[in-house]
Parts: structure tokens; C-alpha cells; sequence
């Protein structure tokens, strides 16, 4: 059993690639900006996902670190924080995850979105995981790995200051994000804590350690009314607060930023019905797809990087093999075998 593998480039907008008979989970190599607004109408009822964070990691891209100069030389009007449109940013060698900006970074996020929200049922649901960082004149990005930990090559470059970027500022990305969507009329209905205890130590003597991340619950705002949307809190953590605890694991397949399963499998049963579809547009080794598809769901998932798409068509088609052979041995349970 084989899970639908499909790859599509910048150059051919039409997907192509490898087409099999099972259509619960669907994986798709391109830019995320692409494939959301190809989505049929009305046709996703969970987007969950956990985007690059800004100003870590590489994932060993290459990124244009003249790009700020060139889009303020193109217009003498324009200013640092004016946010060109994420396909011109693409175009002139940017990467999402390392605009000069967080202004940037935030507008391209919300403009990524903004495409999907067409394919979103009315009755559909968001969830996305974003993380917060400290501000540095001189950041270190890495090309692989976690910030700041093991011995992974690593590259500095020089961020502007200006406003709330000033050093050693925490940069409140995740909370500037959720005010952008709202701006755009999504309606923020959780900003769920994810405590992680297991976080490793930090050289700094001067502030805590951060040891959380935000897990945002959006809903579409309707044309009149109030906001009706899926939901079965029979499916959330016992006690249905807002702050869940859960250790960071171990990444899988070169990747160092995947999902905890026991984070993300609420999220899917309490905001997606059984046999809806769930998509991760930054999909990474595809953690949430196998979660998903392990409950009921169809799933969707999109990856930028090859070496990822890979791990994650490889983890889809396990997943989909465990499925049969759970299946299987229910209907030998219920025939009496």
C-alpha cells in the first residue's frame, strides 16, 4: 500500500509524480504559497501545522542576505518594514523562516494563509504552532538542528534594529501573528500553551528559559453571526485547559522540529469529524498526516524540501500499512478468527 505522492515546481503548475490506489493521505513537493490556493473550494476541514520559525534554521536553503537592500532600492518611498509580497520575496531568493524581518516574516505567514482560506470549510478550523525567539543585532542561524544546541554549521548575519528590535528583546512573534490574523478576520479561539519541561539548558544568566510555545485555535469569521465550527471536547486532554504538557521529542528522518504526537492527535479529533480531511501545508516528515490518517482522517501535506517530501511519503506509507493491519485484525476480532 502506497500513499499518493505528487510533486509540483514553480515551472509546472500542474502536479505530477507518482499516483497510487489509496487516496487517504496525499503529499505534494512545492511551496505551500502554490499548492493552498490550488485546493478545491470548501474542501479541508482542519489546517494544522507548525511553519518555520523565524530566524533559526536554514534547513540548508539558500537565502538572499541583500534582499531588504534591493527591495528598498526598487522604490525610494519604501520603508524597512514595508513587507513586499511573498512572491516577489521568493523570487529575489528569500526564504520563509528567514526574512530580514519579523514584519516580514509575519505578513508572508498571514498572506499563506490568506490563500487557504478558500479551500477552509465554513465550519473548519486552524491550528497553528508558533514559536517566539530573542532578538540579536548579530543572529546565528543554523543549517541544521535545534537554535543554539550541537555542533551543526551555522551562519551569522546582521538583523536591523529599530522599534521593539532592540537586543535581547523577546520579539512576541507568536502574539504579533495571532493580532495579524485577526486583523484579517480570523477568529482567535485558543492560544493553547505548549509546556515543554524537558527543554534543554541555555548558557544565558540573565532570563528564564523559554519553555512554551503557542498552539493558535482560528475559525472563520462568518457574514453574520457567530462563529460555528466543528468541535468534540470529548476529544481534548482530561481537564480541557489551555496549557498541556508534553516533552519535546527527538526529530525523525534529518528533520529536527516535529511534532509531538500526543500535542497534535486532540487537535485533530476534537477539530476535524471522523472522515474529514486534515492539511499541513509545511508538513515536514509528515507526523501530523500519520496522526491523522491513524484516526479517521484523510490527509494532506505539503513540503518544500525534497529530502523531507521523501521521509514523509516513506512515514505515510507505513502509516497507511499499520492502518490495514489494525483493520484487519478487527474484522478477525469480530468473524471470531
Amino acid at each position: 500500500m502506497v500513499a499518493q505522492v505528487e510533486e509540483k515546481t514553480q515551472a509546472d503548475p500542474r502536479p505530477d509524480g507518482l499516483v497510487a490506489d489509496d487516496d487517504r493521505i496525499k503529499i505534494q513537493c512545492g511551496d505551500a504559497y502554490d499548492l493552498i490556493a490550488d485546493l478545491p473550494a470548501e474542501s479541508i476541514d482542519l489546517l494544522i501545522t507548525s511553519p518555520p520559525y523565524w530566524g533559526l534554521r536554514s534547513y540548508g536553503q539558500q537565502h538572499n542576505e541583500e534582499i531588504l537592500k534591493e527591495w528598498l532600492a526598487e522604490d525610494a518611498s519604501r520603508v524597512q518594514t514595508d513587507v513586499p509580497p511573498y512572491e516577489w520575496y521568493r523570487k529575489h531568493g528569500g526564504v520563509l523562516g528567514l526574512e530580514p524581518l519579523p514584519e516580514w516574516y509575519i505578513g508572508h505567514l498571514v498572506e499563506i494563509f490568506q490563500r487557504g482560506a478558500g479551500a477552509l470549510k465554513p465550519r473548519g478550523s486552524m491550528w497553528i504552532n508558533i514559536g517566539d525567539t530573542y532578538f540579536a543585532r548579530w543572529s546565528s542561524i543554523r543549517h541544521d538542528g535545534r537554535q543554539g544546541l550541537g555542533d551543526n554549521p551555522r551562519s551569522r548575519r546582521r538583523t536591523p534594529m529599530g522599534g521593539y528590535r532592540q537586543e535581547k528583546q523577546l520579539l512576541l512573534v507568536p502574539a504579533r501573528f495571532a493580532i495579524a490574523m485577526q486583523d484579517h478576520r480570523w477568529i482567535l479561539r485558543n492560544d493553547l500553551i505548549w509546556h515543554k519541561p524537558n527543554v534543554p539548558p541555555r548558557p544565558e544568566k540573565d532570563r528564564l528559559r523559554l519553555a512554551h510555545e503557542h498552539f493558535f485555535h482560528f475559525v472563520k469569521r462568518p457574514k453574520e453571526g457567530r462563529p460555528k465550527y466543528y468541535y468534540n471536547m470529548d476529544e481534548v486532554e482530561q481537564g480541557a485547559r489551555d496549557v498541556v504538557k508534553t516533552t519535546v521529542r527527538s526529530g525523525s528522518d534529518g528533520h529536527s522540529a516535529t511534532f509531538p504526537v500526543d500535542l497534535i492527535r486532540p487537535r485533530i479529533l476534537s477539530s476535524c469529524p471522523p472522515g474529514g480531511t486534515v492539511l499541513d501545508p509545511f508538513c515536514g516528515t509528515g507526523r501530523s498526516l500519520a496522526v491523522a490518517a491513524a484516526s479517521g482522517r484523510k490527509a494532506i501535506g505539503f513540503e518544500l524540501q525534497e529530502p523531507f517530501h521523501a521521509a514523509a511519503s516513506k512515514n505515510a506509507t507505513r502509516a497507511l500499512e499499520q492502518l490495514a493491519f489494525a483493520l484487519d485484525d478487527d474484522e478477525n476480532d469480530e468473524l471470531g478468527a
